[in-house]
């Protein structure tokens, strides 16, 4: 059955203020019959958001009302569409035991969840650095991190450590657009596909019993223009019998659905 597992809100400060009813009115015109509400968990205690805005997640003060209203969305469409009570999670490494904590804290009101890495720990300096802000700040990243390559090792490394931490039993067991640090290729061309890191984080995701967010958003990036994962890594999850959920990652309405036409597709 359609679903739609990676939906944003109007409590994201980086997205729109389109309302919650407007995202299932939305699905339910595209024909979805389940949907997960996925907003950006508040970032770890400790932890100072470097984005330029600094707006990366929603507050601590707002996730209970962020929780509220999707419960009440969830009790009122219950008998047109099942919506779920979710979060993105961040991966930050160095912040496990927060993450863990979190967790433990607020990981039992959650129907669904996802595990992203949008943060790279700077091994020249312990600064974070957020991959996808802009082709600008991707390009200072570039520089200091000495070359592409070494950018996208850092992230896939990232990513590893993520599937491979012990956050406790609530745990999100979806990875989030595992191919993100792709975002802008056609600005900075990379010239290795990775697939020896790429083949470990898809065995540990197998051997974990995870799932792969099957994410539709870098269809529309300008610089992107694929969905992450990319082609021949989602036939590598297929033949590995990973469960792909496809997620919109939708900032705003009219963005559910996105990327499904490209993207292989085996309803899993």
């Amino acid at each position: 059955m359609p679903k739609d597992g990676h939906i944003h809100t109007p409590f994201c400060p980086h997205g729109t203020k389109d309302s919650l009813k407007q995202y299932v009115e939305q699905a339910l015109a595209l024909g979805f019959t389940e949907m997960t509400f996925t907003e950006h968990a508040p970032l770890p205690k400790g932890f100072i958001d470097t984005t330029p805005t600094q707006d990366s997640s929603i507050t601590f003060e707002t996730l209970p009302i962020y929780l509220k209203e999707i419960q009440s969305l969830k009790k009122e469409y219950e008998e047109i569409i099942k919506i779920n009570v979710g979060l993105e999670i961040d991966y930050i490494e160095g912040f496990e035991l927060e993450i863990r904590n979190f967790l433990a804290d607020w990981g039992h009101l959650l129907d669904d969840s996802i595990l992203s890495v949008h943060f790279l720990k700077n091994p020249m300096n312990n600064h974070y650095d957020c991959v996808d802000y802009s082709p600008e700040l991707f390009g200072q990243i570039v520089k200091q991190y000495g070359g592409i390559s070494n950018v996208y090792n850092s992230y896939y490394q990232t990513l590893l450590k993520s599937i491979q931490a012990d956050l406790g039993p609530a745990k999100p067991k979806r990875i989030g657009h595992m191919t993100l640090i792709h975002k802008f290729q056609d600005l900075y061309p990379v010239d290795q596909d990775f697939q020896t890191i790429i083949f470990t984080i898809l065995n540990e995701v197998k051997n974990k019993g995870y799932e792969l967010d099957y994410n539709g958003a870098g269809v529309n990036k300008p610089f992107c223009k694929e969905p992450y994962p990319s082609k021949w890594i989602v036939e590598e999850a297929i033949k590995r019998n990973i469960p792909l959920v496809y997620g919109s990652d939708a900032h705003q309405a009219k963005d559910l659905g996105q990327g499904r036409n490209v993207m292989l597709w085996n309803n899993r």
